[in-house]
């Protein structure tokens, strides 16, 4: 599976941005979709789960969707599979988020060509952490 096209330093500038919704993050200690963001957390991101399964991770609120969440977010990082991807990219557009990743493993060309389409940069194929432990 390919990768989006971003350069070091566009990911750099993606991972200064610290406010990000995590959707499909897991309460399961053995799975990436926890270990990913409790990492960016302990690197001092700002980090709010989106789990309808759930009301708490990590001490943090757990939200049913990304829309019951207050205030801005930058990243919208998403844990899902790629053919269910479209719909949560969908309502995440309308935080207007300034990104939307797509975590290791996940591409979906139309949800991507849709945030695309409303100015939102779009990562996928790519871990944060992975990519934050190699730039840094």
């Amino acid at each position: 599976m390919k990768k989006d096209s971003h350069t070091d330093e566009q990911i750099r500038e993606i991972l200064s941005l610290k406010k990000v919704a995590v959707i499909g993050m897991s309460k399961n200690s053995s799975k990436a979709a926890h270990y990913v963001p409790k990492y960016l957390a302990d690197s001092g991101y700002d980090i709010t789960p989106v789990n309808p399964t759930t009301d708490e991770i990590l001490g943090k609120k757990s939200y049913d969707s990304v829309s019951e969440i207050d205030g801005e977010i930058e990243i919208i990082d998403i844990f899902r599979p790629s053919d269910q991807v479209l719909p949560f990219v969908r309502e995440a557009i309308k935080k207007k988020p300034k990104v939307i990743w797509l975590q290791e493993g996940i591409h979906n060309p139309d949800a991507e060509e849709l945030a695309r389409e409303e100015g939102i940069t779009v990562v996928f194929n790519r871990c944060m952490l992975a990519e934050h432990q190699r730039l840094y």
